[in-house]
């Protein structure tokens, strides 16, 4: 071989690593991303201290997992000076997991290594283990009350997948 030629798989390697650092991730891809996920017709609706709040749930695979657990009757209480948080039955996969950014109040998010929900209602930033499961809808008044409360959680029928016995 002289200098400056590339053999057959040489080349092909080398045309591999160009497609993949130029063109744009699969539709799948973006979807398992962070920073990509879009909300979808998965609803909640988080019942405590006779005060509901709904959240809109982003298409991943923790948020998927979560849905799978409603109903849930679980405790929330303050953590910190900026979220609440309950204790999940059992720990949901971590397969949505990765940094994001644009971190608000009224975050849904899932914290891996405890196994609970994390609900912003105040500034936080994104901490490894953080997976963001969705967003509250209409505001998160609620969650500004201070205090122990029983949580129900439950899944709102959408036009899409109406709940068992509706049309």
């Amino acid at each position: 071989m002289t200098a400056g030629t590339f053999s057959p798989l040489r080349r092909r390697l080398l045309g591999g690593l160009f497609a993949t650092a130029v063109l744009p991730l699969p539709a799948s891809a973006k979807k398992n991303d962070p920073a990509g996920q879009e909300p979808t017709d998965m609803t909640i609706k988080l019942t405590f201290n006779g005060r509901s709040v709904t959240a809109t749930l982003h298409d991943n695979p923790t948020a998927r997992n979560l849905l799978s657990l409603l109903p849930l009757d679980l405790t929330i209480a303050n953590y910190g000076n900026n979220e609440k948080v309950a204790y999940l039955p059992r720990k949901l996969t971590e397969e949505a997991s990765g940094s994001f950014s644009n971190e608000m109040p009224g975050d849904l998010c899932y914290y891996a290594p405890w196994g609970n929900l994390a609900m912003f209602y105040a500034g936080y930033q994104w901490s490894q283990g953080l997976i963001r499961l969705g967003r509250f809808d209409n505001g998160f008044e609620p969650l500004l009350m201070p205090g122990k409360f029983p949580l129900h959680i439950e899944r709102v029928p959408s036009r899409l997948h109406p709940a068992a016995g509706e049309p």
